[in-house]
């Protein structure tokens, strides 16, 4: 690691949010967790609390301003994914009026291709109970690539991700969903935070659609 980084970070109190801040902060990076209920968040070294309101850009500005990074794990009420978009643009316009550039957002998986041209929510095996949030994504993965001016990054776990080990062993990669020899793409929620905290410091997957799995 270069550098300690400063990072503004939404949705720090999910499965996915909360085990970024722990993977950023053991690394000695400085956490905020943003949130609507900051006594929520755990105490823990380099992980700070403040509320914040990721629907309204000038709460989000306000809140990312004087940071190196913003990050996002939030995920929408399944009754509420409209509010999906409203983070996403708060997100981008946030980012913009506080004079960041750099902004990695948790992506959906369903918007990675399985082959040229066809996303993986398109596919005929795509379970129905996790398809409006797919789509919710992939309208979002849309939003951020009409973005030139921010350097970001949209970080989509494999197709399965749940609580499981840190080993550090996973593979990367941009556009095209991960799996393994039986057609499995699996990550566990610690190994998606090493990556997507390695995607904070080092950069690699700028403007693109990245993902992660075994």
């Amino acid at each position: 690691m270069s550098k300690s980084l400063k990072i503004a970070l939404f949705g720090a109190t999910g499965m996915i949010g909360s085990r970024i801040a722990a993977e950023a902060a053991r690394r000695g990076h400085q956490v905020s967790a943003l949130v609507r209920q900051p006594e929520r968040v755990a105490a823990a070294p380099n992980v700070h609390a403040a509320k914040a309101d990721l629907l309204d850009a000038a709460n989000v500005a306000a809140a990312v301003r004087g940071h190196d990074v913003v990050a996002s794990a939030y995920a929408p009420p399944a009754n509420r994914l409209d509010d999906l978009q409203k983070a996403t643009h708060a997100l981008i316009e946030g980012t913009r009026a506080a004079g960041l550039k750099r902004l990695v957002v948790v992506g959906g998986a369903g918007s990675l291709e399985v082959a040229p041209g066809v996303q993986l929510v398109d596919t005929a095996g795509f379970p129905d109970a996790y398809k409006p949030i797919a789509l919710a994504h992939r309208v979002a993965f849309d939003e951020y690539r009409k973005v030139t001016d921010l350097d970001w990054t949209f970080f989509a776990p494999a197709a399965l991700i749940a609580p499981g080990e840190r080993t550090g062993t996973f593979r990367t990669g941009a556009n095209t969903l991960i799996a393994d020899a039986n057609g499995e793409s699996r990550i566990s929620a610690e190994d998606y935070a090493v990556a997507f905290v390695d995607e904070l410091e080092q950069g690699r997957f700028i403007r693109e659609i990245a993902t992660v799995a075994y």
